[in-house]
Order: C-alpha cells, then structure tokens, then sequence
C-alpha cells in the first residue's frame, strides 16, 4: 500500500486530503508537527513514506512584502528539503504552487511552460520553491499551481463574502481581477488521481476549469446559497489598495492533465455548486 505523508496538513487543502484519503495509510503533519525548514525534522519525516504532498505554505501575501525572508523559508527552502529528502528515500513529491508566479499582464490562459515573472513578494517565493523541485527531483515531483481556493476547513474569500452579506445589505467586488475559483475538495481528489496514475513528472495546473471575476464567482456565491446576487455590486481593484500587487489575469491553462490522459478539472461553477451541496459553507 502507497505510504503518504501530508505537510501542512491542518490547513484547508491538508484537511481535504485527509479526508480524501481515509482509509489508506496516511501520516499527517501540521506546522506544529513539522518545521520544513528544519533540514532533520524533513529527512525523519519523509522517511517511510513513498509519496510526499506539500501543502504547507506561507499565504499571508501582504505579510511576504515585509517579511520576504520568512516567507521564502517556507515556500522556498522547505519544498528543497522535502525534495532533497524525497530523493534520498525514493519518494514523490507533490507540492502546492501557485498563480502567483505570473505577473497577470496575459491574456489568455497561461501554459504550464509559460515563463514566470511574480509581481510580488509571495509569488517570488512560491516560484523559487518550484525551481528547487524541478532542479533536484525532475523526475519524481510535480508541480501543482492552484489559484483562488476556497475550502470547508481554513479562512477564505467565499466564506467572508458569506459573513459580510450576513452584516451588510451590499458587498463591492472587483471585477478587474480574473481568474479560476477552485474547490479544495476538487483539488485533493486532483492530487491523488495524479499519484494513482503514475502520472509524468512535470508542472500542472491544478484549477477548476473556466474563468471569472471575483465579481463573478461572488454572485455566484450569494446564488448557490439562497441570497440575492444584485446585492454585489462591481467595483475595480483601485478601491482596495493592499500593500501587494495582485495579477490582474490568473487564468492558467490546462494541456499538461490532457498530456497525462487525465481529465482537466471540472468549471467552477459546477465545483462550487457541488461544494455548497456538500455543506462546505454550512454555519
């Protein structure tokens, strides 16, 4: 039986693949179970284990602005280590990437291949993490750029919009920002079909199909859930000056799952309506 370790388990996506693997053998690591910048602690952890998924992360975007260093020891370094360890121990690596690789100037969808140019500190990181992977593990890691994810078992945009519209009449979004919303419970179910599947080494991106505005995907929100949409109101990203540039255009394209025989995953409407059925958003 396939040994799997999980970092970063305790957060939204850890969380789902736990629960996407139950009943297989399964070690899960939080942050407070494994430092992945601890060169020892990762060489221990991954040992045993045949297929190692990565999803811890440093996701605070704003914070990486001014705390770059922070940031990129757990985005960078820690993906080197377990790939390091992941060589020594005959094991493959799955780790979690990001949009945010790109500098949003595109388009259309981005290649798998297209070059990176992060217009942040976050995605500076996230981007210096995949090429430690693909440099020391080529041929038993992948790469899996995620974007927009929302999930039953961490804080994000679908479940503030949610709390908002239980406070305010009207929510502002911006409709100058697109990209692919993506289900967690979609993604780790992504994830394991990739292993299962003995799948070539390589970068993939792991999206929910289609694309919108965050405008978009909160109208769709208030619908699956009962609420009324016209109570979003369309703004532009000039109202919400943060402290990182966020990629206007984070539409990532998906050849690499066709090359693999593998379905794309599905649009994220669809996702997003089977996620609210399955209770993601229940109080």
């Amino acid at each position: 039986m396939t040994r799997f370790l999980i970092t970063g388990a305790a957060g939204m996506l850890g969380q789902d693949l736990q629960q996407a693997l139950s009943g297989r053998d399964v070690t899960a690591l939080g942050r407070a179970d494994l430092d992945i910048t601890d060169p020892d602690a990762v060489d221990a952890a991954v040992a045993g284990h045949d297929v190692v998924v990565n999803s811890a992360a440093w996701t605070k975007v704003d914070d990486a602005e001014t705390h770059e260093d922070a940031a990129y020891a757990v985005n960078a370094t820690g993906p080197r280590l377990l790939a390091e360890a992941a060589v020594r121990h005959g094991a493959k690596l799955v780790t979690i990437s990001t949009d945010y690789v790109f500098d949003g100037h595109g388009t259309a969808p981005y290649a798998e291949d297209a070059p990176t140019d992060p217009i942040n500190a976050y995605g500076r990181t996230k981007a210096a993490g995949e090429s430690f992977v693909r440099e020391i593990a080529p041929d038993s890691s992948y790469v899996l750029r995620t974007a927009w994810i929302y999930g039953a078992h961490g804080p994000n945009f679908a479940a503030t919009m949610l709390r908002l519209a239980a406070s305010h009449d009207t929510v502002s979004v911006v409709t100058d920002q697109v990209g692919q919303p993506t289900w967690t419970g979609d993604l780790a179910e992504r994830i394991i079909a990739l292993v299962d599947a003995d799948a070539p080494a390589g970068t993939y991106h792991a999206t929910n199909s289609g694309q919108g505005s965050w405008y978009d995907f909160t109208r769709a929100i208030f619908s699956e859930n009962g609420l009324d949409p016209e109570r979003v109101l369309p703004t532009d990203s000039a109202a919400f000056v943060r402290p990182a540039a966020r990629p206007a255009y984070s539409v990532l394209g998906h050849d690499g799952w066709s090359r693999a025989g593998l379905e794309p995953m599905r649009d994220w409407r669809e996702a997003l309506h089977a996620a609210t059925a399955a209770g993601v958003f229940a109080a």
